[in-house]
């Protein structure tokens, strides 16, 4: 029985054999808390200030054009300047933009503008910052360990996802707003110190200069490898046809169960916690290709369930299961694109990778929305997780690389894996 439950607590082994996957990953949990203070506190504000849902969901649309632009950007430049210089300026930018919020917040009559030009240029730094953070993963941490590490940053993110919301909505209500604000520059701060203390990385000697020739060269190279697009795709497909989020709060309506919404959004990341806590298994999986895509298909499922039944418990349960899956077939994406993808690619890869997993749930909220207004909410949901199991089903039909991907046997896997063992790799030699 010990045993069986030490195989399924999450490998440390990443966070054992390199100092620099510490700091990044304590950098980064300091930071998902502050900065899901801003994320409801904004919302919040802009409500209080102009009354208007339409100028809260203006907030979304300013945010998704710098995503895609700055995404596409980002990844060239992570991997032609040194990723540390990147992650730091955008980490202390994004800093410098909460304290903006805070000032405007202390004022006796804050603006609206700014609210929308912070909102931009966060989601423009942050786009920037996260391919930098994704490509730099598989130089700090051992090739066999980059399945745990996946599974430890998943982690770290749905830590956040449970924790960071209930936070800021007692620091909101309780504190104010500019209380929100101010929490969340402190956590840049604190994060700053550990960014600080990585390591170096610069880029790789292939790597090309930030340009639109360099994006659709990494374009083309997800394009031909057909299991790396099998998994944007199906990433793409589960969020935008199964994402229920903005139906939520009209779904507890309908349960006769407004104390639930709370839960219902709880529920999923919830349940990616779950997977997170218990993911030792994960390392001993190879067909991650077929993990991928049972994981997607799960999610569309369990989401579909959650829209067909009338008790607001097997609503929250079945929203729960959804979060497990969702984790699933995450985990073993993030496993397929670091252990895969050349190290001078692996920027301009990362930004594509941001653009499957964040623009998918935006469009997806539209999606959800529309259907509820045109069909009802309960069928927004069920609808929804139905098509979004049979497109996973279709694309893993259309993509059959993806299904026959092997760790052990893939070719990118093997000659990474050769790479590494002749240099020794980096994880190692700093550990040492």
């Amino acid at each position: 029985m010990t045993s069986a439950l030490r195989a399924l607590l999450p490998d440390l082994s990443p966070w054992r054999a390199s100092p620099d996957f510490r700091k990044l990953w304590l950098s980064g949990l300091i930071t998902n808390f502050g900065s899901f203070l801003t994320f409801v506190a904004l919302p919040v504000q802009m409500k209080e200030l102009t009354g208007s849902a339409a100028a809260v969901g203006a907030i979304g649309a300013v945010e998704l054009v710098p995503l895609i632009v700055f995404g596409l950007y980002g990844g060239a430049l992570a991997d032609a300047a040194d990723k540390r210089k990147l992650i730091l300026w955008t980490e202390a930018g994004q800093g410098l933009l909460c304290a903006a919020l805070l000032v405007n917040a202390l004022l006796p009559d804050p603006l609206i503008w700014p609210l929308y030009v912070v909102a931009a240029l966060t989601s423009a730094l942050g786009s920037v910052q996260r391919p930098a953070l994704d490509s730099l993963m598989p130089r700090i941490v051992a090739h066999e360990h980059l399945p745990a590490a996946a599974a430890l940053n998943s982690f770290r993110w749905t830590v956040g996802g449970v924790a960071g919301p209930a936070l800021a909505g007692v620091v909101v209500a309780y504190a104010g707003l500019g209380w929100a604000y101010a929490v969340d520059v402190v956590t840049f701060a604190v994060s700053l110190l550990f960014v600080v203390g990585l390591a170096a990385s610069p880029a790789s000697h292939e790597a090309a200069k930030p340009s639109l020739r360099s994006i659709a060269e990494g374009a083309r190279y997800a394009w031909n490898r057909k299991e790396l697009l099998g998994t944007y795709a199906i990433d793409l497909a589960a969020m935008f046809l199964a994402m229920p989020l903005a139906v939520l709060p009209f779904l507890a309506d309908e349960l006769n169960a407004e104390w639930s919404l709370g839960l219902m959004y709880a529920a999923i990341p919830a349940g990616s916690l779950l997977v997170s806590l218990t993911s030792g298994w994960t390392s001993r999986v190879h067909r991650h290709g077929r993990m991928v895509v049972l994981g997607a298909a799960g999610w569309g499922l369990a989401i579909a369930a959650s829209g067909t039944v009338a008790n607001v418990w097997l609503v929250l349960l079945f929203l729960l299961l959804a979060g497990c899956f969702d984790m699933i077939s995450g985990i073993f994406r993030g496993a397929m694109w670091n252990q895969t993808i050349p190290d001078e690619l692996r920027g301009r890869l990362a930004g594509i990778e941001l653009l499957s997993y964040s623009v998918g749930p935006q469009l997806g909220q539209v999606r959800a929305g529309g259907v509820a207004a045109l069909r009802g909410v309960r069928t927004s949901v069920w609808s929804g997780g139905l098509a979004c199991a049979a497109g996973v089903g279709a694309l893993a039909l259309c993509l059959p690389a993806l299904m026959r991907y092997d760790v052990r046997t893939n070719e990118h896997a093997i000659r990474l894996r050769k790479q590494r063992e002749k240099t020794g790799g980096t994880a190692k030699q700093r550990a040492i």
